[in-house]
């Protein structure tokens, strides 16, 4: 049953502006507008949005070690997430809760951690090649569609097991219409206005969710019957295969969505968070030289991970994690005592921005990260606790083999000004999709075994 939700007065202060102003600034600003609440009211404060339901926000790490390490039973996130629900549908991971949430985790986790991450490897290095085979000295381009065609090939082999050329080229033009009308802004601004049980909203989603739903049951149904399954190395086939403690396996609705939830969480996310780190070291010359070093010598990538964490940093690609409580919780060192059915939000960007953890926080220097390791609760990219993105190796992982391909094959330099944050639905990306001129290229295009050819991955 749900929880009724408090008012603003049973929660910390906040901003006074109506509500759709701060959608307005939370939406076009966000860095900006939680920033500034913070100077005007401290480490926790209440939004109020169009949505009618008000959001705590908070910025010191206490409380973000709070939310991350109470018990399942008081921090909802799937309850938190409904939004989601028209697209993810209701048995992704991200929309379930205690015991549901975590069998499901439970069967997902394992594909992607250890050794079976390097599988992955081949498929990484041939989507980058067939990439930047494209790519011409002298040109300028816009890295967040260059990034998401690899992040989307990534996707379409190693999760879906998708090998043949025509039902990889049907499902990615099926994907990407897909992927275009869910994260249009216009598409954000209805939901957040209609909420995700409207009607209106569902039919719009139908016509754009249902041919994709078609061949993704498809994807499912051929992965059943084919008689090598046990052999196959993709995770739909590891999730095929895998059961519960009660040895039950997931069902074809949640395969569905769990396979949804994995395109967006794993080809957005990570895309926009290449096209970021290129933006940022396009604009420093003497980090780029230093990783191009690295990469191109070859060694334990130690910087290229810690370019990769200070790009998470600085621009996270979420700016908050949500949990709906559903019992009470003291926060703000003892001074507030948030009721049960308040929405509370670690805010990352907030985290990430505190100049008492990270000296000079608007400056992006990896360096920081080769000094100390990121801190459990103070480097939240991928949230935290019993909710952390199972993806998160994945995509560092991912993110690690992209960086080397571009910069052993190419060296590129900024095409413009320092890109501010914008938004692609839920997502933060670089306003001119993080764009960098290719000087030239340095290696000849081709690719051999892994770790090998022009693309040494």
């Amino acid at each position: 049953m749900a929880t009724e939700a408090p008012t603003l007065l049973d929660l910390p202060p906040g901003p006074r502006q109506p509500r759709y102003a701060q959608a307005l600034q939370w939406v076009m600003r966000p860095q900006e507008f939680v920033v500034r609440q913070r100077e005007r009211f401290g480490d926790v404060f209440t939004l109020d949005f169009i949505d009618g339901q008000p959001l705590v926000v908070l910025g010191d790490p206490e409380d973000v070690r709070t939310v991350f390490t109470g018990s399942s039973e008081v921090m909802h996130a799937g309850e938190a997430n409904q939004l989601l629900a028209p697209v993810l549908g209701s048995r992704s991971i991200l929309l379930l809760d205690e015991a549901e949430h975590l069998r499901h985790r439970r069967l997902l986790l394992p594909p992607f951690h250890g050794e079976r991450m390097l599988r992955y490897e081949q498929i990484m290095a041939e989507a980058s090649e067939r990439e930047l085979a494209t790519w011409q000295e002298g040109e300028t381009i816009e890295m967040l569609p260059r990034m998401q065609a690899i992040t989307l090939e990534v996707i379409m082999r190693a999760v879906f097991g998708i090998e043949d050329g025509l039902e990889m080229e049907r499902l990615r033009v099926l994907l990407r219409t897909m992927l275009q009308q869910t994260t249009d802004m216009r598409q954000m601004a209805l939901s957040l206005i209609m909420g995700p049980e409207s009607e209106r909203l569902q039919q719009r989603l139908d016509a754009v969710l249902s041919p994709v739903d078609e061949e993704l049951y498809h994807v499912i149904a051929e992965h059943r019957a084919a008689p090598d399954l046990e052999e196959r190395e993709d995770i739909l086939s590891m999730l095929l295969l895998a059961r519960d403690e009660e040895g039950q396996p997931l069902s074809d609705q949640e395969l569905r969505d769990e396979l949804m939830t994995l395109l967006l969480a794993g080809h957005e996310t990570t895309a926009s968070s290449l096209s970021w780190a290129f933006e940022q070291l396009t604009h420093r010359p003497q980090t780029l030289q230093r990783l191009t070093e690295e990469l191109r010598g070859g060694g334990d990538e130690q910087y290229a991970e810690a370019v990769i964490q200070e790009t998470m940093r600085l621009r996270p690609v979420l700016p908050i994690v949500i949990r709906l409580l559903k019992e009470p919780i003291t926060v703000g060192q003892g001074r507030f005592r948030l009721p049960a059915g308040t929405r509370v939000a670690p805010g990352i960007i907030l985290i990430h921005l505190r100049d008492d953890i990270y000296p000079e926080p608007y400056e992006f220097r990896p360096e920081r990260f080769l000094e100390a390791p990121p801190g459990t609760y103070t480097w939240i990219p991928f949230g935290g606790g019993m909710r952390r993105c199972v993806g998160s190796a994945f995509a560092q992982f991912e993110m690690r083999a992209v960086l080397r391909a571009v910069l052993t094959n190419f060296e590129i330099e900024a095409a413009g000004g320092s890109e501010r944050i914008a938004r692609r639905s839920l997502t933060l990306v670089p306003d001119a999709g993080g764009r960098v001129r290719v000087v030239k290229r340095v290696k000849a295009a081709g690719v051999g075994a892994a770790g090998q050819g022009a693309l040494a991955l």
